[in-house]
C-alpha cells in the first residue's frame, strides 16, 4: 500500500512555515494517492528521547539476549524504524537552527540510525556500511531565515542540506528532493507578505507531492 511518512520537526505551530508546506504536499500526496495511508510524528511538539548509555548496550545487544530494561531504552527506536520501512514515501518538514539541524531532528536521526536495521557492515573487513532502507523516496522541506543558496554570501555556512543528504544516503535513502523556502526572515519582520510569499514555493511542494514515488508506481 502507498504510505507517506510526514515528519514535521519545528516547535513552532501555525507560524511554522516548514509545517505549512509539509501539510500540502500530504495534502497532494494523499489527492495522488487514492486509498494510501499516511503516518505522521510530530518531533517538534513531541520529541523522541535522547541516545542513552542503556539505549547503547540495546543496540549492540543480540535482541533475544536483551533484558526488559534493554527492551525498553530501545523500544521507540524499534518504533521508529518500522515507521520508515513501511513507508514509501517520506517528508521532512525541517527549519534551519544555527545553520544546521533542530536538535529534535538530530535526536530522531540518532534512533533510527542503528546497525542492522536501516545500515550493515560489507563484511568485506573494509569498514564499508550498506543502508537497507532501499527504494524510499524522500522530499526534504527546508525553511531558513537567510539565504544559502550558491554564490549567496551565507552559502559556505549551510551544514543542513549536505549533512541531512548525507546521513539519509547513509541508510540507503538515496532518491532525495530538496526545496529551500529561505529569506523567512523577512516575513518575521512584515518586508514580505507571507501568501504572496510562499506561493511559488507552494505550488513546487504540491507538484512533488502529486509526483511522489508511490503515486509512479500505482
Amino acid at each position: 500500500m502507498p504510505t507517506l511518512l510526514h515528519i514535521d520537526a519545528s516547535p513552532r505551530s501555525d507560524r511554522s512555515v516548514s509545517r505549512q508546506l509539509t501539510e500540502e504536499f500530504a495534502v497532494a500526496w494523499k489527492q495522488s494517492n487514492a486509498g494510501g495511508q499516511i503516518i505522521y510524528r510530530d518531533l517538534g511538539h513531541n520529541p523522541v528521547p535522547l541516545v542513552t548509555e542503556t539505549f547503547i548496550a540495546a543496540v549492540y545487544t543480540p535482541p533475544e539476549m536483551r533484558s526488559p530494561e534493554l527492551l525498553a531504552a530501545i523500544s521507540t527506536s524499534d518504533q521508529l524504524i518500522s515507521e520508515l520501512q513501511t513507508a514509501t514515501d517520506y517528508v521532512f518538514g525541517v527549519p534551519m537552527y544555527n545553520f544546521s539541524v533542530p536538535a529534535g531532528f538530530k535526536a530522531y536521526i540518532d534512533q533510527i540510525v542503528v546497525p542492522g536495521r536501516t545500515y550493515a557492515y560489507a563484511g568485506d573487513g573494509s569498514g564499508s556500511r550498506i543502508g537497507l532502507l532501499k527504494g524510499k523516496k524522500a522530499t526534504v522541506i527546508m525553511s531558513r531565515g537567510w539565504l544559502y543558496r550558491d554564490g549567496s554570501p551565507l552559502s559556505s555556512c549551510d551544514l543542513q542540506e549536505s549533512w541531512i543528504r548525507m546521513i539519509l544516503g547513509f541508510v540507503g535513502v538515496t532518491d532525495l528532493e530538496f526545496v529551500a523556502a529561505e529569506g523567512i526572515a523577512n516575513l518575521e519582520r512584515g518586508k514580505v507578505g507571507r501568501d504572496e510569499y510562499l506561493r511559488p514555493i507552494r505550488e513546487q511542494v504540491r507538484l512533488k507531492g502529486r509526483g511522489g514515488l508511490a503515486a509512479l508506481k500505482s
